[in-house]
């Protein structure tokens, strides 16, 4: 079988791998007629070629037909087309067919290899495609014309690696929809996101899921062998997950030129590509990984073909002419199509066969068979709907029902769901698009038409949704093409802190550092925290004026040592030359600069000066008294021990304490008592609070302690707190128990007074002031110097019996100057009784 040739038109081959320009010269060639037709392999490489024409040409010039769009301007003159949709009995000028070497396609040859054989064009042919179909293209026509085209770009193979390490601007291409997610979710973890392509979705969709690579929102697009036609993207790498895939039929290992065709897609116009495997696939072959970097094959020694001249007598007859035997070398029968299978299964179903009994109804059911299933669900379901379709078709003067239709159509116009409920929703509106293009089937046509496309377009939004809500994290993907772009990225601070960056919450601002969301991949978290910090640099001025008029209020000291703007850690103490002065450090924050972090850091020394020296108001206040030597001595002492000091520990210089100076040590609040020197003022739950994180900053013990709880009397010590932090924290050791010094003093006042005459009663007089029980404070009173002795139910108090035995000794005769201490509250009666 060849083609006729013998008129002068032109026939050529325009052969070569993936990115040679072989469709862009095609479309020249058209439009440089007046009449032409492309048949495409793909309905998105025929839509995507029309928009191209229709901005040259204009609307009315230009037609699209595939199977399920048709624009038909009543004047057309070009024709972009699926290569199953020309209308070949349509005569143009100009003729073309892409992606020829198709004709050794298992499952769509027969269709090519038809148009190959019968297509032509009046003045000029081609065929565009692989250079491994020449040598069959010059058997069946002998006068073509070669254009053998090089690739613009080298392709190279670069080996094995983890899809983790895979490059940016990467296509991983797996052979199930299963392993596309698996991979994509892997991406979305570990990168950031990935679009996915499949051949279920639709064109639609898959246009919509480039777009989120192309535009840099993603840098991983993860695809079945959907990618190896009809997709023009800007990648550098291809990455085979497998070499083996389910071909409807059985598991088998792709060949050289399947490699190539997806392998191809690396590297655009002059820019080279790679290509490799990742670490779960088994490696290339040597010899391919040459074929693939020289683009040479073996030669394509057969090709599909299936009759297409059809008698419609009987079902019979048709079948028999459409599984003739081809009569040529190098043609072969296709494996039974989809549409053969299906007129097998409707020829046994009585209810469908006893109408097919002219010629025009045999042609019709033959038509109804060429229905595709979109769901490719290898079911009888589909097959069912078309002898549903073709009873309908024959009972209701070849019109379908309104109604029946609607029902269908109804029923999948929704798009809730799932990715694998939308995913075959879609499918099923795919169907009816196609069915709708059928114009004597439907009564209204171009109402259906509209109606299927709306729903096709709804559904496949929502699945675009629903894939890019799945495999990418839309915020990381958005920063990340901002920071790619070095766009500037806008960014505003709500009043709770919360940060927004181009509308996207990435984090909230506490105090100057910014605590980024929470994201499960390192990837995401490096894009959210660069787009963050760059951002709000330019908000820092703001904010650190806005931190220089705070008032002291908002301001506060924790324990650990961390100084707290509002709730969040802005600097550290340090131990400082002595306790009162701790070494004031601001926190490393990535987004003030050092000149911004001086003013902070000023601030916060101007409100940490004021707050010791306002809480600990005695011990500073008592820098201007005006005193003596020994006094000056006691008061050197008690700022040592942070207010409070051990009376025994400076006896001798409070006996030489002039009259005056205890005066004004009164006047400035301090307490020479029995047992201690201390500060009432000092004794407050703030004041105690700051002196105890005073001392632990200072003494650095080697297990922190533990704080007594604010306004306790009395406690039991921590075992492994050092006694020195109780005492210079306002308290006495008493065994174990710890007992606040003015309380102690009252506890001490109170025995003296009470046992002056016989032993007391430890009741609640004495367990009020220490908040403890009656055996916990007879210990204390035994600490204290006191004698114990249990009397019934109850203990006593009394004065040791040398305290008594002294007394006895003395002549009562004799009166001895009774000499009072000026420290005692009974000073003042002395004072009142003169």
């Amino acid at each position: 079988m060849q083609i006729d040739t013998s008129s002068n038109a032109r026939i050529s081959a325009v052969l070569g791998p993936t990115n040679t320009g072989k469709t862009y010269l095609a479309l020249e060639r058209m439009m440089a007629h007046g009449t032409g037709m492309i048949g495409f392999p793909l309905r998105l490489l025929a839509r995507e070629n029309y928009d191209r024409v229709v901005k040259i040409k204009g609307p009315d010039q230009v037609a699209l037909i595939t199977g399920e769009e048709k624009i038909l301007p009543p004047h057309a003159r070009y024709f972009l087309c699926t290569v199953e949709s020309m209308p070949v009995d349509h005569t143009v000028d100009f003729l073309a067919i892409d992606e020829i070497q198709l004709c050794a396609d298992p499952e769509r040859g027969h269709i090519f290899t038809d148009r190959l054989i019968n297509a032509h064009g009046q003045a000029e042919t081609m065929f565009m495609g692989s250079q491994s179909i020449a040598p069959l293209i010059r058997r069946l026509i002998p006068d073509v014309q070669f254009d053998q085209r090089p690739r613009f770009s080298k392709l190279t193979y670069t080996g094995s690696k983890k899809i983790t390490r895979l490059p940016n601007r990467s296509a991983i291409v797996a052979f199930s929809a299963s392993e596309v997610y698996a991979i994509a979710e892997l991406i979305k973890r570990q990168k950031g996101g990935a679009a996915v392509v499949l051949g279920a979705l639709s064109p639609r969709t898959r246009n919509a899921q480039v777009g989120l690579y192309q535009a840099g929102e993603v840098d991983y697009i993860i695809a079945t062998d959907a990618i190896g036609m009809g997709l023009n993207m800007d990648v550098d790498h291809v990455a085979f997950a497998a070499l083996s895939k389910f071909d409807g039929h059985q598991m088998r290992r792709l060949q050289a030129p399947e490699l190539a065709q997806i392998a191809g897609r690396a590297g655009r116009y002059m820019t080279d590509g790679t290509f490799g495997v990742t670490a779960d696939c088994p490696p290339l072959d040597p010899e391919i990984i040459d074929r693939l970097e020289s683009h040479e094959f073996d030669n394509i020694e057969q090709i599909y073909w299936r009759n297409s001249r059809l008698r419609f007598t009987s079902v019979d007859t048709l079948q028999m002419d459409l599984r003739r035997a081809p009569q040529t070398h190098g043609l072969i029968r296709p494996r039974i199509p989809e549409d053969e299978i299906t007129l097998d299964f409707l020829s046994k179903n009585p209810d469908v066969i006893k109408y097919a009994n002219h010629p025009k109804a045999v042609k019709l059911l033959w038509d109804v068979c060429q229905i595709p299933d979109f769901a490719k669900t290898m079911s009888d379901s589909h097959p069912r709907l078309l002898g549903q379709i073709y009873q309908h078709l024959s009972t209701h003067k070849n019109m379908l029902p309104t109604d029946w239709v609607a029902g269908h159509v109804q029923r999948l116009d929704r798009t809730d769901g799932d990715i694998d409920t939308l995913t075959q929703r879609l499918a099923g509106i795919r169907t009816w698009t196609y069915i709708s293009q059928r114009s004597k089937w439907l009564v209204d046509p171009l109402h259906w038409q509209d109606i299927t496309r709306q729903i096709e377009d709804k559904i496949s939004d929502a699945l675009h949704e629903q894939l890019t809500k799945r495999f990418v994290d839309r915020r990381t993907s958005a920063l990340m093409k901002k920071l790619k772009d070095k766009d500037d990225l806008l960014a505003a601070v709500t009043k709770s802190g919360d940060v927004l960056v181009e509308g996207h919450f990435v984090g909230r601002l506490e105090g100057f550092h910014f605590a980024a969301d929470e994201t499960d991949n390192p990837h995401a978290k490096r894009a959210v925290n660069a787009a963050a910090l760059k951002a709000l640099r330019q908000e820092m001025d703001r904010r650190v004026a806005a931190f220089e008029d705070e008032k002291d209020e908002a301001f506060n000291l924790r324990d650990d040592a961390y100084i707290l703007w509002r709730g969040t850690p802005c600097a550290r103490l340090y131990k400082g030359n002595d306790a009162l002065s701790p070494r004031l450090e601001t926190l490393a924050f990535d987004l003030i600069e050092d000149g911004l972090r001086d003013r902070v850091k000023a601030r916060l020394s101007k409100w940490l000066d004021h707050y010791i020296r306002h809480t600990l108001k005695p011990l500073f206040d008592l820098e201007t008294a005006k005193l003596n030597g020994p006094a000056r001595g006691v008061i050197f002492q008690l700022r040592e021990g942070l207010g409070t000091l051990a009376r025994k520990q400076a006896l001798d210089l409070i006996r030489d304490i002039e009259s005056k100076d205890r005066k004004t040590l009164r006047k400035y609040g301090v307490i020479i008592a029995r047992h201690s020197i201390y500060c009432p003022k000092l004794l407050k739950a703030a004041a105690v609070r700051l002196r105890a994180d005073l001392w632990t900053l200072y003494h650095q013990p080697d297990i922190a302690p533990v704080y007594p709880a604010s306004g306790l009397m009395s406690f039991v010590a921590q075992p492994d707190t050092p006694r020195l932090f109780y005492e210079q924290i306002g308290y006495q050791m008493y065994g174990n128990r710890c007992l606040r010094v003015d309380m102690a003093e009252r506890i001490a006042e109170l025995a003296w007074e009470k046992t002056k005459k016989r032993p007391a009663d430890i009741n609640a007089d004495f367990t009020s002031l220490a908040g403890c029980s009656v055996t916990v404070m007879a210990d204390i009173l035994r600490r204290m110097g006191y004698h114990i002795e249990k009397s019934a139910d109850t203990l006593k108090v009394q004065r040791k019996k040398a305290h008594i035995k002294k007394k006895k000794k003395a002549n009562p005769t004799r009166q001895r100057p009774v000499r009072i201490d000026p420290d005692s509250p009974f000073a003042q009666l002395k004072d009142w009784k003169k």
